[in-house]
């Protein structure tokens, strides 16, 4: 427990903390050393901060021993999974305490599939893609497919209501969860809701999933699994614009038959992965649409037939449909692939996510490309297009003097333009630091301080992922709209 001359003086509290921990843990499951906590002091996004330790729990009693530990001390914690989330969630941000970060990781069964009552019980560290191959051995899938869906974790996708690909007819994380376990600060577990497909009372589930481990720490959820589609078709068609190919989405999303996935990139980012994943995405184009089908075969063809006239109507030079399984994996590798490609032309990168109504899209793409321009930053687009969802990825080199003032000056007139087009602030990443502050102009005082209540009741002690989604009243008077509060990124 001794510290080095270069980190901050232990007190007395978190000095009894940590050895209660390690008194629990043991050493495997308790990291102190400066290079011991290095990893965890961000998540996916630029934003760090320095953690007291990291605890792994391996079981749920051990969990709870933690967070009666946290309670007794006084000492603030930040739940964390794999660490892909976006918007500073899971980075252990504290303005007078380092919080304790405690992984889920070691707590990564998949417990039970009930294939007669199309349901799973996982633990919050369990892999999103295991449970989905998992489920497929029954015939069944796990819907939600996140483009981190290889490294995302259960829990992490219920902490932030992630959502994914297909989004667009099966929505988002909540839709999936029939029940989640918590512990509480005081380490005792509570199951909101149950396996029935519809329960009586208080929706607490539905308040739970997307707090962003502001209630405590989710130790385990039953998940809805749904029966694998019989026949799937895929559509990769390329667009001599971006204009083209958004005014595409609006035809196809308002006809008869409804993709179940609908997903469009800019000219930067087909030729970003296409070396890579070898998708076949036409290299002229400047954007390119993809689109799938799932059901009943007469249905998915009928799907196919549409949306392949209705591109050309829009405009698509090329319109290439998968012709087997292994295409329509290369198809949708290049669309996953983005965000581990940009290594290859940048160090860095800041992923925005905001949601604009469909009719939109094109102003909002406009005015995604003018903020680049304007803050002399590479700027590239991917977007759940189907549902207004779009990724804008600003590339840069944090070595560069100055640089990180333009990217969250781009970030932020990326979030003002689409308030402006009537959209929100965040469709899947969460609010976590990024955008807490943003939060004063979108839901006003009294509705702020409605969530800030039911977040008391939730977690009395506030030692629960401190600082995140909500601001305070202060903040608020001081600084709105804000991207990214000063001192939460290094």
């Amino acid at each position: 427990m001794t510290t080095t001359a270069s980190e901050p003086t232990l007190t007395g509290d978190e000095r009894a903390l940590l050895a209660t921990i390690a008194g629990v843990l043991g050493d495997d499951g308790l990291r102190t050393a400066a290079y011991g906590r290095a990893t965890y002091r961000r998540d996916a996004s630029f934003l760090n901060a320095e953690p007291l330790a990291v605890a792994a729990p391996g079981a749920v009693e051990e969990a709870a021993q933690v967070l009666r530990a946290c309670r007794d001390h006084g000492v603030p914690f930040t739940p964390r999974a794999a660490g892909t989330g976006l918007a500073g969630g899971a980075t252990p941000v504290g303005e007078d305490r380092r919080p304790l970060v405690i992984s889920t990781a070691r707590m990564d069964r998949i417990v039970e599939i009930d294939v007669a009552g199309r349901r799973a019980y996982v633990e919050p560290g369990a892999v999103n893609l295991r449970l989905g191959q998992a489920a497929a051995r029954h015939g069944l899938r796990f819907a939600p497919d996140p483009a981190s869906q290889i490294a995302a974790t259960l829990g992490g996708n219920v902490a932030t209501n992630a959502g994914g690909i297909h989004v667009l007819t099966y929505g988002v994380m909540s839709q999936h969860v029939l029940a989640v376990d918590v512990l509480d600060t005081d380490g005792v577990r509570h199951t909101f809701d149950g396996t029935l497909p519809e329960q009586a009372g208080l929706d607490v589930r539905g308040l739970t999933v997307g707090n962003e481990g502001t209630f405590g720490l989710v130790v385990g959820a039953w998940l809805r699994l749904l029966p694998a589609p019989p026949h799937v078709a895929t559509l990769l068609a390329g667009f001599g614009s971006l204009t083209d190919a958004a005014d595409a989405v609006s035809a196809i999303v308002t006809s008869s038959r409804l993709p179940d996935a609908v997903e469009l990139m800019d000219a930067r980012a087909i030729s970003l992965v296409e070396d890579y994943a070898h998708a076949g995405y036409p290299m002229d184009a400047e954007a390119v649409l993809l689109l799938e089908y799932e059901g009943l075969p007469a249905g998915v063809e009928a799907g196919i037939g549409q949306a392949e006239q209705l591109v050309t109507e829009h405009g698509a030079s090329t319109v290439t449909r998968a012709a087997d399984s292994a295409q329509r994996a290369r198809i949708w590798k290049g669309r996953k692939a983005v965000a581990g490609a940009i290594a290859k032309v940048a160090p860095d990168y800041y992923l925005q996510d905001v949601v604009v109504p469909r009719s939109r899209l094109a102003e909002m793409l406009a005015e995604v490309l003018a903020i680049g321009e304007r803050e002399d930053l590479t700027i590239l687009n991917v977007l759940h297009a189907g549902d207004g969802n779009l990724h804008p990825f600003v590339l840069f080199d944090r070595r560069e003097e100055g640089v990180l003032d333009r990217v969250l000056a781009a970030g932020h007139d990326i979030v003002a333009a689409a308030l402006r087009l009537g959209g929100s602030l965040t469709g899947e990443h969460g609010v976590g630091v990024e955008k807490r502050d943003f939060l004063c102009d979108v839901f006003g005082e009294d509705g702020l301080e409605v969530q800030r209540r039911v977040r008391r009741a939730m977690d009395p002690t506030g030692l629960s992922n401190p600082h995140k989604i909500l601001p305070t009243p202060a903040g608020c008077a001081e600084s709105r709209s804000t991207m990214v509060p000063k001192g939460a990124w290094v």
